[in-house]
């Protein structure tokens, strides 16, 4: 005598693959955002967001850097990263200046 297979132990069939429930990215994603959610409200109060947070963590954590490396560390490229600078600087968290050795730069 065998069990039936129940739906927890039956393997899925082919079409199963492309539901959305069995996609990793979904469930990372899905992840992602509440944790995002739970730092949206302990953040509310600093005034910060959370991609704000994240650049205040590098820069806490290195010191004084070159956009770009901030950017690295991040894994943003300068097109999103610039405006989350340019509200920190607004907001007074941060301060952006021109590198004296490579104008190009900023620090």
């Amino acid at each position: 005598m065998t069990a039936m297979p129940t739906p927890s132990t039956q393997a899925p069939s082919d079409g199963d693959y492309l539901r959305l429930d069995q996609q990793i990215c979904f469930s990372l994603n899905a992840a992602s955002r509440a944790f995002g959610g739970v730092y949206r409200v302990i953040l509310k109060d600093l005034g910060l967001t959370y991609p704000q947070y994240l650049v205040m963590l590098v820069l806490w954590e290195h010191g004084e850097l070159p956009v770009k490396k901030v950017g690295e560390h991040l894994r943003l490229d300068s097109g999103t990263l610039s405006p989350l600078l340019k509200r920190l600087e607004t907001a007074g968290l941060v301060r952006r200046e021109r590198s004296a050795v490579d104008e190009r730069s900023v620090h």
